[in-house]
């Protein structure tokens, strides 16, 4: 199945987007999303996401080796990448950035969807995501109980870290400092390089992340 945006008044395509089809249920969505491409499902809608940008990617790359080194090394969790389906909840399969399992749920991660709580998740935010990413995916992680979610806003230079309370999200908005996880022991990062650009070295930060240095002054 494939799918143009055009823009109403010019009729070209449109770079972003975010399009809403309703009128689908999981089975259709499971049978006929592409495998390739970002498409969600939640609550009837299917949600069909535009061309992600190279910036998006580099970001998306930039945080995966720099958890997927540490899990690795700490043997805390499995790290994993959209466009694989998560099934969070009944009536929602979300398609994170990055996620996050324990290292014990790994024999579990297999077929669409993927019926695994993951411990973390990361959305690079987007303007055409930047509501879904920050208002419904926030409501949905934190009533499937993801104790953890960032949402990466480098265009805004936000860090958008939510931890779960009870059944919801407490939200705190970095621009800079460091930042601790609470799923990941001893995992730490310096919220300042995610907005350097080119982005630094990902080995340099991971040793100095396992080391456990940092500049202490500014610390969440």
């Amino acid at each position: 199945m494939t799918l143009t945006v055009l823009d109403p008044y010019t009729q070209t395509a449109v770079s972003e987007y975010l399009v809403r089809l309703p009128g689908w249920t999981l089975e259709d969505y499971l049978e006929r999303a592409p495998e390739k491409a970002f498409w969600e499902f939640a609550r009837g809608e299917v949600i069909v996401h535009s061309p992600v940008r190279a910036e998006h990617q580099e970001l998306v790359y930039f945080l995966t080796w720099i958890l997927g080194g540490f899990c690795e090394r700490r043997q805390c969790g499995r790290i994993y990448n959209g466009p694989a389906a998560v099934q969070i909840l009944p009536d929602v399969v979300r398609e994170p950035d990055i996620f996050v399992v324990r290292p014990e749920d790994r024999s579990r991660v297999k077929g669409v969807p993927i019926r695994v709580r993951p411990i973390l998740v990361v959305e690079v935010v987007s303007p055409s995501t930047r509501s879904l990413d920050l208002v419904e995916k926030a409501h949905d992680y934190a009533l499937a109980g993801i104790p953890e979610y960032w949402a990466v806003d480098r265009e805004r230079r936000a860090f958008h870290f939510f931890t779960l309370h009870g059944q919801h999200y407490r939200e705190d908005v970095l621009h800079q400092g460091r930042l601790s996880s609470t799923v990941l022991p001893g995992f730490w990062l310096q919220v300042e390089w995610l907005w350097q650009d080119p982005l630094p070295s990902e080995w340099d930060l991971l040793k100095r992340i396992l080391a456990g240095s940092a500049d202490q002054e500014s610390t969440f």
